[in-house]
């Protein structure tokens, strides 16, 4: 009877003492505990990349799903959603749709909302008649 492989969602964990040079690509969670100097990337739509609390990013961060509690030194581009936790410190714009940002949370940079096309098309802009008063 032949066996149908089941491909599992991937967890990569880099360590605590850990440190990786070089660009991470990954499909499924990436957690951050040690540091990664180069771009921590993925382009599938429910990616989430976590950074723990002493966890460092010196590079780019674009993906969709971003969790921040370390150090991140350079742009975040998160398509979807990104979470700042309170010991949170970026180092670079911060490029979002979704955002939630807790109480001691630094981010040293632009804040800077991506508009997805046909969001809020539906929104018409309310003409208020001055000369009426």
């Amino acid at each position: 009877m032949a066996r149908k492989n089941k491909i599992d969602k991937g967890v990569t964990l880099i360590a605590a003492h850990t440190e990786v040079v070089g660009d991470i690509k990954f499909v499924d969670q990436l957690f951050v505990s040690g540091k990664v100097v180069g771009n921590v990337l993925s382009d599938n739509d429910k990616a989430v990349v976590v950074i723990g609390d002493d966890g460092c990013v010196s590079g780019e961060v674009r993906v969709p799903n971003v969790v921040i509690n370390g150090l991140v030194e350079g742009d975040v581009y998160a398509s979807h959603k990104v979470e700042l936790a309170t010991q949170a410190k970026v180092h670079g714009n911060l490029y979002y749709k979704l955002i939630e940002m807790q109480l001691g949370a630094v981010v040293d940079g632009q804040l800077l909302h991506e508009h997805t096309p046909g969001e809020g098309e539906n929104v018409h802009q309310l003409n208020v008649d001055s000369s009426a008063e």
